[in-house]
């Protein structure tokens, strides 16, 4: 292996600069060795994780895998104990005859490679991967090994599980199956990228589904013997009653998964055969805030967005159906706003990611402290910028209105199908629409729609129906899902947003304050420039990014 040291590499093949080591190098010294420098690198921002590890493999003449998109060798995971493999970041992917072939984030951590080699028996070939793909291999191939386990434990115990009264229950829920299955249920949820857990009871087994991408797919199913028993646990740990069954009840815990600590909220509501649980996953703080440059919008839609962000005082308003990633929107857009000389104040619920530097304010129903309440003692404190969760009743719109009208920035979200709409719904609430056109700055619209796999999806020629839907004039070739195991066999992966933004200009102005309707806004902010939902996931079928599928789920209409 060569000598040379990993920054004068990177620099020698023009990865970084000279000023950027430099800078690598004093962050290091202050951390007082605790970081490593690929860390400090990637922290800074001068590279990406993948082409730190790659880099890194390049100067130690080392094969670099991608844990992601290679088959991991089920016989090879279980000859390295979990703990090992936590304890120095590693895990093993493949074994022929007295070989182990293992991925580690340090190949010449020999005292590693070692311990393996005594643990085994057999002769150790590092791989270089990266720390996250790591540490995501080892909770998916360990975790599901023990989900069989503990069914199969949790079997075991059935019988005494049904006779038990509610306080020798709680002694016997904390025992290590039942707490197993439960982190498990939310490991394996969060490893998949979803963002709901379903714990569904019937007469004779529980369905657990998990949200991906917006659809549910089916996680697992166990014993219904099992079921008191697993919500009993979640119950317990998010702080609810658990002697209570017959009312709906809500809670909240953390758990910390890969390092990284989930925001989780809970859900019970009692059906006919037991309690539904359902389970939310936030990811907190700790996910860096996206900019409003990464929210998928395109260059027109983004260039009327940062403009409407500039005006001192007025409404902006973000409107979707619930899930369509309102408060993203909202959060990027306080993340341009928040700046050292300006005072920001939210009022939320709940306040789903807490924002350095940002006074963030939670709605409290049981205690009398409703969005009106808390708006309006907000405008006493001085505020520039207030954000409002949802405007959900007249007297809350109102109090905003006012706010705006007053000399603030008010931000908000409002539930309603597409941006024209929005300003028919504020004056429906009983907002006097002279007071909408003078306040309102303006209005989007969003929805998510489902990005293709890059590796699987099929081309064809659309239809003629397609084109009217797409308002093309010819057949163009566009993109269908097809399902790899890179995409789980779905065809897509991940999400990205589309919007519809209307900017009240002059005329928009006069026709609401005409108390004009939903059809006079619209056709007004077309003539404005403004792209409908309808056109702007029009454009992303046509660039290839999702399918006409898509289209037709999320701007349908009769």
């Amino acid at each position: 292996m060569r000598n040379e040291r990993i920054g004068d590499y990177l620099v020698n093949q023009g990865l970084i600069t000279d000023e950027q080591l430099k800078q690598v190098l004093a962050a290091q010294k202050e951390s007082n060795g605790t970081k490593k420098f690929g860390d400090v690198v990637v922290e800074l921002g001068f590279m990406s994780e993948v082409n730190f590890a790659k880099a890194l493999a390049g100067n130690l003449r080392v094969q670099y895998v991608d844990l992601d998109n290679i088959e991991i060798n089920t016989e090879a995971v279980q000859k390295v104990p979990e703990a090992l493999a936590r304890k120095h970041t590693l895990i093993a992917i493949n074994v022929q005859g007295k070989r182990l072939t293992v991925a580690t984030n340090d190949p010449v951590n020999f005292i590693a490679l070692e311990d393996i080699k005594v643990s085994t028996g057999m002769d150790t070939m590092p791989v270089l991967a990266t720390t996250s793909a790591i540490n995501k291999a080892i909770g998916k191939n360990y975790s599901m090994q023990n989900v069989d386990s503990v069914v199969g434990e949790l079997a075991a115990m059935n019988n005494d599980l049904g006779t038990m009264e509610d306080e020798e229950s709680k002694d016997r829920v904390e025992s290590a199956p039942i707490v197993k299955l439960a982190t498990t249920i939310i490991e394996n949820s969060y490893r998949a990228d979803a963002t709901d857990i379903h714990i569904e009871p019937f007469k004779t087994y529980t369905r657990i589904r998990i949200r991906v991408n917006g659809d549910l797919v089916e996680l697992m199913n166990i014993s219904s013997a099992v079921h008191s028993a697993l919500t009993t646990r979640l119950k317990l740990i998010s702080g609810m009653n658990i002697a209570e069954k017959r009312i709906p009840q809500d809670g909240r815990f953390t758990q910390v998964v890969d390092g990284t600590t989930l925001d989780v909220r809970v859900s019970s509501l009692p059906m006919v055969s037991g309690e539904k649980i359902v389970i939310r996953i936030l990811s907190t703080g700790q996910i860096a805030l996206r900019k409003i440059t990464d929210l998928g919008m395109s260059d027109y839609n983004y260039q009327l967005f940062e403009s409407m962000l500039r005006v001192p005082q007025g409404v902006i308003l973000v409107t979707g159906p619930t899930g369509s990633g309102k408060t993203t929107t909202l959060y990027a857009a306080l993340g341009e706003i928040a700046k050292p000389n300006v005072n920001v104040v939210t009022v939320e619920d709940p306040v789903e990611k807490n924002i350095d530097g940002i006074n963030q304010c939670q709605v409290n129903q049981k205690a009398g402290m409703t969005f009106a309440a808390a708006l309006r003692s907000i405008l006493r404190q001085d505020p520039d910028v207030v954000m409002v969760g949802e405007m959900r009743d007249s007297e809350t719109a109102d109090i905003g209105i006012r706010a705006a009208i007053t000399g603030h920035l008010v931000l908000s979200t409002l539930h309603t199908n597409d941006a024209a709409s929005t300003v028919v719904r504020l004056v429906d609430m009983g907002v006097a629409p002279y007071m909408v056109a003078t306040s309102l700055i303006g209005v989007i619209a969003q929805r998510l729609v489902k990005v293709l796999c890059a590796e699987c999806k099929t081309p064809r020629m659309s239809t003629p129906e397609e084109n009217e839907l797409m308002g093309v004039n010819q057949s163009i070739q566009i993109y269908e899902p097809c399902g790899c195991p890179a995409c789980n066999n779905t065809g897509y992966k991940g999400r990205t947003a589309i919007h519809e933004i209307i900017h009240c200009s002059a005329n928009v102005r006069s026709i609401i304050a005409a108390n004009g309707s939903k059809e006079e806004i619209e056709s007004a902010a077309k003539a404005n420039g403004t792209k409908l939902l309808r056109d702007n996931v029009s454009e992303l079928v046509q660039a290839g990014m999702t399918s006409i599928t898509e289209l037709i789920r999320t701007t349908y209409t009769v």
